[in-house]
């Protein structure tokens, strides 16, 4: 049943959302020339995937976990698409292939030995991971390894179809935060 509903609302936002995919995709085009940031994300049962999303960093920006990352790297059209989970949009594509579901654990990096480790523990690498879930909605990152994969474990026993639309419901109200990036340290002007 999930699957169905993942399939169907991945086509229906495509298309309902196409003017906004296509009008970010040109800003972020305009901003760094390079507006799809394809990663490498870990999915069910450990396969590894590929996980596209708008980019919102300097090109430079080094392949490590979002709150790893200064905030001195994201652009100024990369906040705002940050802001508004605009940057996510791109995941759609992976709901319609089948890489990822709507709602379910947000995809590690294969780099972040840890949260693999903590998840695969609960076996929370049995489901499919989503664009958004509870730990997103409850604030919580990757910073927190254990917290995030006792969260997730808890979020897939419970899930019907009712949390499903709920998930997707607070998310969309703008519940979901995604991993933040490090705050720069300001440097004194004196």
């Amino acid at each position: 049943m999930i699957r169905l509903t993942d399939f169907l609302f991945s086509i229906l936002l495509l298309l309902i959302l196409s003017p906004i995919l296509i009008l970010v995709f040109i800003l972020c085009y305009f901003d760094l020339k390079s507006p799809i940031f394809i990663q490498q994300r870990v999915g069910i049962n450990l396969k590894i995937f590929s996980l596209y999303k708008f980019r919102t960093m300097n090109l430079e920006t080094p392949n490590i976990p979002s709150h790893k990352v200064d905030e001195i790297q994201v652009t100024k059209i990369g906040a705002l698409l940050r802001r508004s989970k605009l940057d996510e949009l791109p995941q759609l594509i992976n709901v319609f292939k089948g890489d990822m579901s709507l709602v379910g654990p947000r995809p590690s990096l294969p780099n972040q030995k840890e949260v693999i480790e903590e998840r695969k523990k609960l076996g929370v690498l049995n489901f499919k991971p989503g664009i958004t879930g509870l730990s997103q909605i409850n604030g919580l990152d990757m910073s927190k390894p254990k917290l995030l994969a006792e969260n997730d474990y808890m979020m897939m026993q419970k899930m019907s179809f009712l949390l499903y639309l709920k998930v997707i419901f607070l998310t969309l109200i703008g519940k979901g935060k995604g991993d933040r990036v490090k705050k720069s340290k300001k440097l004194d002007s004196d």
